[in-house]
């Protein structure tokens, strides 16, 4: 599907491959890895369309691409937003040819005319907007996930408002977008919630400025859901099901009620045989916590660490070995991401370009594989219940409350701020608050 007659893009001065290039240019943008592939298939698709080499490509010919995709009642209006996008970072950022640096004459991008309209003022501004925005997350020791999605949400939110200068906007700019969202768009009220903070962390920590009352906004509705919960016998049978380091991942995250990301985080200094103890370092809301290690699952643990072990060694061998470690920690300890005990108990498969610093590293493993993996045991046991990682943390609170241990400790094991979260659990007891039976049993 890709362009095979390209053949000045397999290479670029300090690049092997093109895609390679391209593909971090995406990311260092702030586009998630989960989308990166997307903009990637634009790309390839745009490639096909035009059959010819990408430099020798005009604003006349992304606009044809974007009517024919526009045409297409199998594509909706956001994924051509999305592909104006991926050839935006192609010209603009990889390429860098003349004429997607330079405001274009034509009616807005829009309504499919070129690339871009903005001035340069505004350009040059928007431009170094994200390059603060980065710098104050960093700053304050945010995840790259949380990088990626507020610099996301800003991109959206400019581009809604037509690229307008980022000194410019006002409260009722937010006001009009969190209504969109919530009105057009119908996303969750959690989506809404963090399109939100993304912008108050935008006018606070970047624009340095008050961002004023933005009134009353549409507020998309908060479902009340319960949690889903397997029952024991259901929890047994899918971790006998599930081989090698699956199967020792979702016991943790059963046995110990981790958090999906926590478990894939994991280092080796963070377990501790001699009390039963796994120390969750920098989780959700940047707190520590302690929380049960299963004596069942010593043993696997333990060989887990022995691979890791010949793993860190070979890496070390050939001049790697690596993990990442946060900036401060790694200079204050120069030599300690090629130490044994900072690696991570569950590592990636391969070496990888770490997107911030350029570094070869191995990172953990991909928390995809274990998601795949567990959705694929759930059908082959015939669980009719809509399981995710999520839920076997859900289980452990709820089977831990079952057994008679106060709501004040699972919220300690689970990490949670406010007890009114955990008091979810109590909702799916067999018996909540009082023994109520049936007026039929």
């Amino acid at each position: 599907m890709g362009p095979k007659s390209n053949g000045d893009i397999r290479t670029l001065p300090g690049q092997r491959d093109f895609w390679s290039a391209y593909s971090g240019a995406v990311i260092s943008n702030g586009i998630s890895d989960k989308n990166a592939k997307w903009y990637v298939e634009w790309v390839r698709q745009f490639g096909s369309y035009v059959k010819t080499p990408f430099r020798n490509c005009t604003s006349q010919d992304i606009k044809k691409f974007l009517e024919h995709l526009s045409k297409n009642d199998k594509i909706e209006t956001w994924q051509v937003e999305q592909a104006r996008d991926a050839l935006r970072l192609l010209f603009r950022n990889v390429l860098k040819v003349p004429w997607a640096k330079s405001p274009s004459p034509s009616p807005s991008p829009a309504r499919g005319e070129g690339i871009s309209d903005t001035p340069h003022a505004a350009l040059r501004e928007n431009s170094d907007i994200f390059t603060r925005l980065k710098t104050e997350i960093r700053f304050l020791h945010y995840s790259i996930r949380t990088e990626q999605t507020y610099i996301q949400w800003v991109q959206r939110f400019l581009r809604f408002h037509k690229m307008k200068s980022a000194s410019s906007i006002s409260a009722e700019d937010v006001k009009k977008y969190l209504d969109h969202l919530a009105v057009e768009r119908q996303v969750s009220a959690s989506t809404q919630n963090q399109a939100l903070n993304a912008l108050v962390f935008l006018f606070e920590h970047v624009l340095k400025s008050e961002m004023g009352e933005i009134g009353e906004f549409t507020r998309a509705k908060r479902p009340v859901r319960l949690p889903v919960v397997l029952a024991r016998e259901e929890a047994d049978r899918l971790l006998k099901a599930l081989q090698g380091a699956y199967a020792l991942m979702a016991g943790l995250l059963y046995g110990g009620g981790l958090r999906l990301m926590e478990c894939v985080r994991l280092r080796v200094k963070d377990i501790d045989f001699a009390q039963n103890q796994i120390i969750v370092r920098d989780g959700k809301g940047q707190k520590d916590r302690i929380t049960i290690l299963p004596k069942k699952f010593h043993g696997s643990l333990m060989k887990q660490l022995e691979f890791v072990k010949r793993l860190h060694d070979e890496d070390l061998s050939k001049g790697y070995g690596e993990a990442w470690l946060w900036l401060s920690l790694e200079r204050k300890y120069g030599n300690a991401a090629k130490e044994f005990i900072w690696q991570y108990v569950f590592p990636a498969g391969s070496l990888s370009v770490d997107p911030r610093s350029g570094k070869v590293r191995r990172h953990h493993i991909n928390e995809n594989a274990l998601q795949r993996e567990l959705k694929k045991t759930v059908h082959a046991l015939s669980i009719n219940k809509k399981v995710s990682c999520h839920t076997l943390r859900h289980s452990f609170a709820t089977h831990l409350l079952e057994s008679g241990y106060d709501i004040r400790t699972v919220q300690e094991l689970l990490g949670h701020s406010d007890v009114s979260t955990t008091m979810i659990y109590t909702h799916v007891l067999n018996t909540p608050g009082l023994a109520v039976r049936s007026p039929v049993d």
